[in-house]
């Protein structure tokens, strides 16, 4: 899944002076291998679709209960990843991820907030670190000094005023947040942006924070094409995908199944009784 930079060299049976190894498609060795690799002293990083964090799940766990700052690349983290079909398409996983204590999952929104999580994955020492980016390429919306630390932080704020609904996204979805709080403002309705790549380092932040990012008394939606379940601890409803996918191009499928500026409007609107 292009994690391998462009100064990597590959490690052979013939060759141990190399360092980086083709796994192949043993995501459960992967990781059994890379815990081992940091309990040697190194800082090893592998990568797969997302998808097949479900061969990962025990290795993963096995680096959150021994505190072990291994790297886990997923990509293809959407039904973006289009043609390939619903087998290939994660929809529970982002979920299932977020649930293994000590486990930071992050969903970045574009090349700069990708830039601060392999920072943050850099600098963790106490822990794993799951990195969750797209197949399909993704417009550059967020400042290179944004708030992926905190876990979600004001992207853009209504023009007007205070705002009358909150948007919530993450990773791919961002950019149609933008665009939908746009839509929005030309209809008179003041919308604030919410860039929320973790979960888990909101979760950590102080309370008067948390408050200030998402207003108790503002109404919020969230938009991430995964499944709802866990979103209503933050969320007053959600435009997500609670079913398994479909084969066609990333286009055709975020229209299909909502992901679109019309029904993110729609679905604010009705929070706002407008």
């Amino acid at each position: 899944n292009k994690t391998k930079s462009q100064s990597a060299r590959g490690l052979t049976g013939e060759d141990f002076s190399g360092n980086y190894i083709y796994y192949g498609i043993r995501e459960h060795g992967m990781g059994a291998i890379m815990n081992g690799l940091v309990l040697h002293g190194l800082r090893p990083f592998g990568g797969t679709f997302l998808v097949f964090s479900d061969y990962l799940r025990p290795t993963i766990r096995a680096s959150a209960l021994m505190k072990q700052p291994v790297i886990y690349v997923f990509t293809h983290d959407s039904i973006g990843l289009g043609e390939d079909g619903p087998t290939h398409q994660p929809v529970e996983h982002l979920t299932a991820l977020r649930t293994i204590p000590n486990l930071v999952t992050l969903r970045p929104a574009d090349g700069n907030e990708t830039s601060q999580a392999w920072k943050f994955a850099l600098e963790r020492s106490d822990g794993p670190t799951a990195m969750a980016l797209s197949r399909q390429a993704l417009p550059q919306v967020t400042p290179i000094d944004n708030g992926l630390y905190q876990g979600a932080y004001t992207l853009k704020d209504a023009v007007n005023g205070s705002p009358e609904v909150v948007l919530i996204a993450s990773g791919s979805e961002v950019a149609l947040a933008l665009d939908a709080q746009a839509a929005l403002s030309k209809e008179g309705l003041a919308a604030r942006v919410i860039s929320m790549p973790s979960w888990e380092l909101f979760d950590a932040q102080p309370k008067a924070y948390k408050n200030a990012i998402l207003p108790p008394d503002i109404p919020r939606l969230a938009i991430e094409s995964g499944i709802s379940l866990a979103w209503p601890r933050y969320a007053d409803a959600s435009i997500c995908i609670d079913h398994y996918g479909a084969s066609a191009p990333a286009e055709t499928l975020f229209d299909k199944f909502g992901f679109t500026v019309e029904n993110v409007v729609d679905q604010a609107k009705s929070l706002l009784n407008k």
